[in-house]
């Protein structure tokens, strides 16, 4: 058998790791950009405390947290976060304090329930810090981000995680009324407090606003769900205009039940992307001569699953913006410019 080490000897090893890890952990520290994306994007963050007014039999309010951050439009500073996180209050019902702990004064609210998106304007706007916007339309799939907020109160609190899905739609959250519905998923930690707070890129760009969670407990179980902020963007612009928010316009009608057979009919294989079944007078579908029958298969380069897809694709686009189809006609692909318009009044 061989002889045990002197204790002295083993203590000296484990000095010598001890040093060895301390040049490590500098050497690692170096390199974690965690740190930097948290200390450009936390600034930024809002904690909101809100007085929400609550009806199961009788009339009562509730204390509530969630987050939001800042975001500059015009040469002006606003606090973008979800509508459910300020909505509804009572009178003088939202608080709104920086990282610091100073408090802010609400001036003005301004919201649309269809996107679940609120954008506040304070009247200490020189104190604000804008976050960094980034472009949601190049995240992908794996792609490492960072949530903040203020889960269960805890306020500036950091999750870290990556982007597990895209396109998520038709999904129940919790947040009654979101008609409009294209989220990112993702497994970075979100819970109840962390709505209306910040997706963080590793650029340290903001790329989504944390919204919902599928959870049965309430809680965090790595499935979360963010507004990319391209399409809360736009919400935003049409919101500070003082215009109710209408979503641009294609001007067609779909068929809700396309079927395989009716593909085979008109050159698919299976049943895929839209079918036309109508075209409004002087729409922009119209005047790009969209006719039914017509196939469209993909939407600005995305390909296209079904009319519900379609319809939240065009309800994302900037008014005004041209926009290219490819689409099915008579068995032949075609590609076409459209320029989307304002939906009109009579067609709401």
């Amino acid at each position: 058998m061989g002889q045990e080490q002197p204790v002295s000897v083993a203590l000296d090893a484990r000095e010598r790791l001890f040093e060895q890890l301390a040049t490590d952990a500098e050497q690692f520290d170096a390199r974690n950009i965690l740190k930097k994306v948290v200390r450009v994007s936390k600034p930024s963050v809002v904690h909101i405390q809100s007085r929400k007014i609550v009806q199961t039999g009788m009339r009562r309010t509730i204390e509530e947290a969630g987050s939001g951050f800042v975001v500059e439009l015009n040469d002006q500073r606003y606090i973008l976060t979800n509508r459910h996180v300020v909505f509804p209050t009572a009178t003088n019902g939202v608080k709104v304090s920086l990282e610091d702990g100073r408090k802010l004064t609400v001036a003005d609210i301004a919201s649309d329930p269809s996107s679940d998106i609120a954008v506040i304007t304070v009247r200490e706007k020189e104190l604000l810090v804008p976050a960094h916007i980034g472009d949601s339309g190049r995240t992908e799939i794996g792609d490492f981000v960072v949530a903040i907020g203020s889960p269960f109160g805890l306020t500036h609190s950091i999750t870290y995680g990556i982007i597990s899905a895209k396109g998520r739609k038709d999904l129940v959250l919790g947040t009654q009324g979101v008609v409009v519905q294209d989220f990112l998923q993702t497994d970075a930690a979100i819970n109840p407090g962390n709505s209306g707070g910040p997706l963080v890129s590793m650029r340290g760009e903001v790329i989504g606003i944390n919204t919902a969670i599928a959870s049965s407990s309430g809680g965090n179980e790595g499935i979360g769900f963010t507004i990319p902020i391209n399409m809360a963007m736009v919400v935003v612009g049409q919101l500070l205009d003082k215009k109710v928010v209408r979503g641009a316009y294609l001007g067609v009608r779909m068929d809700h039940d396309f079927t395989d057979s009716t593909a085979l009919k008109l050159g698919l294989s299976h049943a895929r992307g839209v079918r036309i079944t109508g075209v409004t007078r002087n729409s922009p579908a119209a005047k790009a001569k969209i006719v039914p029958n017509d196939v469209i298969l993909s939407f600005n380069g995305t390909l296209l699953e079904d009319d519900d897809h379609l319809a939240n694709l065009v309800s994302l686009t900037p008014v005004g913006n041209k926009v290219t189809l490819l689409l099915l006609r008579e068995r032949k692909p075609m590609r076409m410019e459209v320029q989307l318009a304002s939906r009109p009044e009579s067609e709401d």
